[in-house]
């Protein structure tokens, strides 16, 4: 029930800051509701997918969704994130190394790079960028933009993070996007790469407790709604502030935790 009570949040920081929900969606999913972390990041595909695209939906209707760039940048990244989840998360060993000292193992090592994403993603929050004046002038650099498109791809398969935190400034800066647009943009993007990067689990011999799931997701796509009254009433550069300190205590608390502790 805390798991549950718990996923309203994750629903409300993507309605808050239209990025975020991952990130706290696999420590939910792997401390409270005690899933194993490499089914929690499948979950979490899944979960981020759907709630998000209810959001791009409802961006989408305010004309704040370009989906050109949809096309640009979420092909390339839905690619690198079914490969990744489909090949590359189902050929790391359970054992990585080991030592008298210390074991590092794969559901170790995904729980520290999520960590380390969380850390990185805490300080764009901490110190919000400015947005880039656009202009219709500008050639967008298609070469970079698919390939950044990959890069992100990548790290949000194996992680099971949706990557909005990294392709709303990759849209800003590479792809000549006011934020709003970006915002809008990036949900579809998140949207797209989560869910067909679940089906990548779903081909293969995961287990999908689809009822945990189906509630799960749906207290995630209640709270975005809620998340979408509150950015109303509170100024957009104090929730990103305060949840990004909130996320840096809590990727130094895994690592701490996997390190140390496990």
């Amino acid at each position: 029930m805390i798991g549950y009570i718990l996923a309203v949040f994750v629903g409300m920081t993507l309605g808050m800051l239209g990025s975020g929900g991952s990130i706290l969606s696999v420590p939910i999913l792997v401390y409270v509701m005690g899933i194993e972390p490499t089914l929690a990041t499948a979950y979490s595909l899944f979960v981020i997918g759907t709630t998000s695209l209810v959001g791009g939906i409802h961006k989408a209707k305010q004309s704040l969704v370009d989906f050109n760039k949809v096309v640009l940048f979420g092909i390339p990244a839905v690619i690198s994130v079914f490969i990744t989840r489909k090949v590359l998360v189902l050929k790391i060993s359970e054992i990585i190394f080991w030592s008298a000292e210390f074991t590092l193992s794969k559901s170790i090592l995904i729980m520290v790079v999520f960590a380390i994403v969380m850390i990185f993603a805490s300080v764009r929050m901490i110190k919000p960028l400015k947005e880039k004046k656009v202009s219709d002038n500008e050639k967008l650099n298609y070469i970079k933009i698919v390939l950044l498109g990959i890069c992100i791809g990548l790290i949000s398969g194996f992680v099971g993070a949706g990557g909005g935190f990294l392709i709303v400034p990759t849209l800003l800066f590479f792809a000549n996007t006011s934020m709003k647009k970006a915002v809008g943009t990036s949900l579809f993007i998140v949207a797209l790469q989560s869910l067909i990067g679940f089906t990548g689990d779903i081909m293969s011999d995961q287990i999908i407790d689809w009822k945990l799931l189906q509630f799960f997701t749906f207290a995630s796509v209640f709270g975005i709604f809620i998340g979408n009254f509150i950015s109303k009433k509170v100024a957009e550069d104090k929730l990103k502030t305060g949840f990004g300190g909130f996320v840096l205590t809590m990727g130094i608390y895994i690592i701490i935790r996997e390190i140390f502790f496990s």
